[in-house]
């Protein structure tokens, strides 16, 4: 019974991935939150209120509660979470116990963002709250052994922020995290039919061209996907044939982005460790790894050998359970986070 008092949170932009130890991943909803405006009650969570995006009458708010990474709206992050964890742990269980919970965080996340972070989870039910970094949770995951002395290099690719680390002995030497990810991709499509076909798309088409058509690489063979959106000069729906060198189009200014912030990292690593780099490979991980190429055109621009990992989506809510093994590091970590913050 001990096991389930240990609970992984990787509490995302764009998804909350729960992990319970010894039963694995447990829970993987979108972070969507639908509210009734007058009773201010909570309608639907995860998938079911994703679903509602774009959809819902006035008088329904569709929200995502967490921003580039981070809680930008407490009190709604609070409710989900509440509500994830009772799903995940069956209705009533925090009667009989509070679990011990560790959430990842974006590396460059502020003392108030992560103080924000432990209240919300505390507040859902929590006995005790540790954090951890994603790229450090996502190494975990990985199956990277993060405590021996040679040099790895992650780069965690979520919804809201890319965040880039080298690490060493089981902490970061040298690390990066900046608010370019899987909704600046969605963004930069929007705006690329805006200004090729002159049509609006919502978020959700941008979204699964993304996931079904986009590249950042040339293909072998070329794919096509047809998009609805609405005209900006008639008003009417249209529906529009794009091809996988558009995307290739679209992305181009947000993965230069993570790529100049990869070489960043890169200058600014000690020579040994940037030798185990290479000899390693880097370590690409979350949902936005997953885009086409991505992993070709990183090892191109740095001269290094890139690995997506084959758990991608779930490394950092692996990495955030099983880092329970090693808590006292854990505990460390923060203590040293929060002395840096005062």
């Amino acid at each position: 019974m001990a096991l389930r008092h240990d609970i992984g949170i990787d509490l995302g932009t764009a998804s909350v991935l729960v992990y319970i130890r010894g039963k694995g991943i447990v829970l993987h909803e979108p972070s969507v939150v639908a509210i009734d405006k007058k009773t201010n009650k909570l309608l639907a969570v995860g998938e079911a209120a994703r679903k509602m995006i774009g959809r819902a009458p006035g008088n329904i708010s569709v929200i995502r509660p967490l921003r580039d990474g981070v809680i930008s709206d407490y009190e709604i992050t609070e409710r989900m979470l509440k509500y994830f964890l009772n799903r995940a742990l069956g209705a009533g269980a925090f009667r009989f116990f509070k679990p011990r919970v560790m959430v990842c965080v974006p590396s460059g996340v502020t003392g108030v963002e992560r103080r924000a972070v432990i209240e919300a989870a505390m507040q859902a039910g929590a006995r005790k709250t540790y954090l951890i970094e994603e790229p450090i949770a996502a190494a975990i995951g990985a199956g990277i052994d993060i405590m021996q002395p040679t040099g790895c290099m992650v780069i965690d690719i979520g919804g809201g922020t890319t965040d880039i680390a080298v690490i060493s002995l089981g902490t970061t030497v040298v690390s990066a995290s900046i608010k370019v990810a899987g909704d600046k991709f969605d963004e930069a499509i929007i705006k690329y039919m805006r200004r090729k076909y002159n049509t609006m798309i919502g978020d959700r088409s941008a979204e699964e061209l993304k996931i079904s058509i986009g590249s950042v690489y040339e293909r072998v063979q070329e794919v096509m996907m047809d998009v609805r959106g609405r005209n900006q000069m008639t008003g009417m729906p249209v529906t529009i044939k794009v091809s996988s060198n558009e995307m290739m189009e679209a992305l181009n200014e947000p993965v230069s982005n993570i790529i100049e912030a990869v070489r960043t990292v890169l200058e600014r690593t000690p020579p040994e460790l940037a030798a185990d780099i290479a000899e390693r490979s880097i370590v690409l991980t979350g949902g936005g790894s997953l885009i086409y190429g991505l992993d070709k055109l990183i090892g191109d621009r740095t001269g290094i050998g890139v690995i997506v990992s084959d758990r991608a989506i779930s490394c950092v809510a692996l990495g955030t359970g099983e880092a329970f093994g090693n808590i006292e590091a854990i505990e460390q970590s923060m203590q040293d986070a929060e002395n840096s913050f005062e």
